[in-house]
Formats: structure tokens, sequence, C-alpha cells
């Protein structure tokens, strides 16, 4: 992978067109392409953001000087200035303003109107460091437990709340958001599978994970009193991790799943049910009007889900703290593969975090001949394994140069921090 730095070389070129072939407006594009192995720069972090950007301001600023052919002439000023530029490849979502400078410097007519300013700094600034004004998309509705995480990933974001997993994929994809973050597995009810088949179908990078602290209360409307309970609503995970405390609270009361937490404490209130109790948040119950019946009902006081924070492009990997890299591969050769591939772990000191099975969908079952009418010998997984080190760190590049060797299939998904920060189990913050 190649992640982007803002000092990296800057290769640019300028696309002509001989012919009105196509309209107008995309007459001109700026392609940039950003090399890595000619720059040397400490923990992979840049050492003068101002100098990429006085190139790109540069760069804007002659993209217009060079003449038209003969054959463009005919173009008004008004089209021009409406030319649709690509930065990275991506259409941008503001008017890069480019001015067009006549070739033999003449002054411009009074009549016509000034021209427009140059692309500026501000104009061409990186997306905000530290989640100030980034747009970051979560499963649920507001007072989810997926809206708290985003919160502590990306402190003072946008959060969009989405409907679906599949959704927040999508949402990042199509550009609606710059960010999301997404369980992939807890400590008490284990992985997210619809999470890590969907992390394999679409092309986000892993960026960044945290881990957040469940606290569970049962909130049901103002003046219910627990007797009256005859059933309790909550995300599948949620109710198996309050199982055996709602048993003990002598609760007679049937269990019903529901897509999110907030979404059953929602519900309630909505439909006003005085005889169901919703499992979720105490925020929840702050934003929908709820009452707190019981607080901490969670069987285990250590109840900790991750979450990972997915983006378009992969950082660039650095040396200068804790990281993580998650891969997924397939083998072709039995599950002897799968010690060998272990090993090239193990043999470097590499520890695993995570190891996961999911079910090769292309090849579910192996047969025993080729004809495919033969008795299934085995079924076909793909694994997905978390492993503590940096792809900046040698030995990490080499035990994945070794796993390719004895694997069909390897991508890596991403390589990341640590969340290092520290919880009480005791507690709701």
């Amino acid at each position: 992978m190649q992640g982007v730095s803002p000092t990296q070389n800057l290769n640019s070129s300028i696309i002509r067109q001989s012919k009105p072939r196509f309209n107008q407006l995309t007459r001109y594009a700026i392609s940039c392409v950003y090399r890595s192995d000619s720059v040397q720069f400490p923990n992979g972090v840049g050492s003068s953001r101002a100098d990429w950007q006085s190139s790109c301001a540069i760069l804007s600023s002659k993209v217009f000087s060079q003449d038209q052919d003969s054959g463009d002439k005919s173009t008004s000023p008004s089209a021009s200035d409406h030319l649709a530029a690509t930065v990275n490849g991506y259409k941008t979502s503001f008017d890069l303003d480019l001015v067009p400078i006549d070739k033999n410097n003449k002054p411009q007519p009074p009549s016509q109107p000034p021209p427009r300013k140059p692309l500026t700094i501000t104009d061409l600034s990186p997306a905000p460091m530290h989640g100030s004004q980034l747009r970051v998309a979560y499963q649920g509705v507001p007072g989810a437990y997926s809206e708290a995480a985003a919160g502590k990933a990306y402190p003072n974001c946008e959060a969009i709340p989405c409907d679906q997993f599949e959704v927040a994929f999508q949402a990042v994809e199509l550009w609606i958001a710059d960010r999301a973050v997404l369980p992939v597995e807890n400590s008490l009810g284990g992985s997210i599978h619809r999470n890590y088949d969907l992390l394999l179908r679409h092309r986000l990078h892993i960026v960044g994970e945290v881990q957040l602290p469940v606290h569970h209360c049962l909130l049901a409307l103002p003046g219910v009193r627990k007797e009256y309970l005859t059933r309790v609503i909550s995300h599948p995970q949620a109710l198996a991790q309050c199982e055996h405390t709602i048993t003990k609270l002598g609760l007679n009361v049937t269990r019903e799943a529901v897509d999110d937490t907030a979404g059953a404490a929602e519900y309630i209130a909505t439909n006003n049910l005085r005889d169901t109790a919703a499992i979720a948040s105490a925020r929840a119950a702050e934003l929908y009007g709820l009452q707190i019946l019981a607080d901490g009902i969670q069987d285990d006081s250590s109840n900790v889900t991750r979450f990972v924070m997915l983006a378009r492009e992969p950082i660039i990997p650095r040396t200068d703290r804790p990281f993580k890299t998650s891969i997924v591969f397939a083998h072709d050769k039995g599950t002897s593969v799968l010690f060998k591939v272990l090993s090239a772990f193990a043999f470097r000191n590499i520890s695993l975090t995570k190891i996961e099975s999911r079910p090769h969908r292309n090849m579910p079952i192996r047969l025993v001949d080729d004809a495919n009418v033969g008795t299934a010998k085995h079924f076909e997984y793909l694994f997905y394994v978390d492993f503590e080190a940096s792809m900046a760190e040698v030995r990490a590049q080499n035990a994945l140069a070794e796993v390719q060797e004895f694997t069909s299939f390897l991508r890596v998904l991403g390589s990341y921090p640590m969340d290092m920060t520290p919880w009480c189990p005791s507690r709701e913050d």
C-alpha cells in the first residue's frame, strides 16, 4: 500500500484536447500522483505542509497559461469558468476558481468582469485533523453505542446515523461521510460477523480502532414499574449480555431482538409502550425521555466493544507508537497451510491479537474430485488475522512476504495505531 503524504513529490500533467470531442466543461483536468520513494521523512510525517500547498497553488495558476489548440478557440469564457477539475482522481466538492491567463499578457477589456481569485491555501487544505468537522457514519440512531464510539474516535465530529452497516460503508465510498466507525467484536458476545464480511466486500481501509466500555441500563416510560413489564427489547447482543441479570431481577418477560439498542428506546417512546422496557445506554434514556429502572445490568462488568475506523485512503504506517495490522487471506491446499502461515508470525515474535474464520462464499465446499460431483471433503474458509506490528517494520513485511507464498489470496485491511487509552469497567464513562 502507498499512503498519501502532503510533502511527497508531485508529478503533474495537464491533459489537453486538440478537438472538442467531449463537453468543453471537461477539457482540462489536473492529475496528481504522489510518490513516497524519493523523499525520506521521519515517522511518516511531512516536514512542511506549506511546501505541498504552495506547489498546488503554483500548479493551478499555470493550468490556464497553456495555449489552446486552434480547434478549441470557440470556447466561451463562461464555459472556462466552470471547467471541472479533479484532484487525486476525485472530483472536488468545491469550485477551484482557476484563473484564465492571456498568452500575450494583454490587459482585460474594461467591460469584462474582474478575473476570479486564484486557488488559495484554504481551498487546498487536507481534511481537518482530530475529528474537527469530520463527517463520521455509524450504524444506529442517536444514543447508540456506535455514536459514542464515533465521538471518542473523532471528537467534535458530525455523526451521521445509518440504518444498516452496509449503508455506513457506502456513505464513505460515495463521499457522503469522511469516516465510518463500526463494531467488529465484543468481549462477551464475540465477533460481529456481518462487518467482517463487509470489510472484504468493500474497498475501505482500517485507519484506527477504539475500545468502548458498554454500560447497559433497563429503560422504560416514566412511571412504569418493573413488575408491570411483559417484554424487553434490544439488540441481540445486548439481550445476551444481560440475560442473567434480567433473570435475577425476577422479571417474567419475553425477549425480542431489534436492530440496535437506542432504536429500542426510541421505539418505546414513539409508541408509548408502557408494558415494554429497553436495554440501552443512559444517553438514550436522556434523549427519548425514559427513566432508568436498573443501572449497569450487564452480566460482566468487563464488557467492551471494539470498533474500527474506516476511510477511503490508508494512513502511513509508523514505528513511534504501537500499531496493529489486520489482514485477510485464503488458501487452497488444506488446513496444514494455516500452521505455516501462523508460524511466519511466531518465528518473528509477532503477537496475534485475533484470528477469525469466515466461509469462503466463492468456494464454500471442497469436493473430492474435480467434477464437482463427489462427497464434500471440508469447508473452505477465509481467515482474518490481527497482529501487533506496523507495516513500516521490516519483520512485518517479511512475515507477509512469507504468508503470500502459502496463500492463494492475501489482502491488508489496514495498519493503524492501537487504542491504548485506559478504561474502568465499573463505571459508565
